[in-house]
């Protein structure tokens, strides 16, 4: 039953990380900033620091080691690429 479980929420996570959805950083809090890393996970480096309202194009959503990371791009400045967090996306 818990393997079932994982599959869907695995399905409705990739589902909410469509490719080209806006979304907008929440969630990182007033003094701190979400990492938008190269790669998938913590051990990737780290590009930038995004503050909450910063709007993004997501593309694709992969998971590592059980956490969702989503490719996306800053909506104004398509050359800033990377990885972060699906857990600090909302839509927009």
């Amino acid at each position: 039953m818990r393997t079932r479980f994982t599959a869907l929420l695995t399905i409705l996570i990739a589902a909410g990380c469509a490719a080209d959805s806006g979304a907008v950083v929440k969630g990182a809090g007033p003094d701190d900033l979400l990492k938008l890393r190269e790669g998938p996970g913590l051990d990737q480096k780290i590009i930038i620091g995004l503050p909450d309202g910063t709007r993004l194009t997501r593309q694709n959503c992969v998971t590592t080691n059980g956490k969702v990371w989503c490719k996306v791009f800053l909506t104004d400045k398509h050359r800033i690429s990377g990885y972060v967090s699906a857990d600090y996306l909302a839509h927009r």
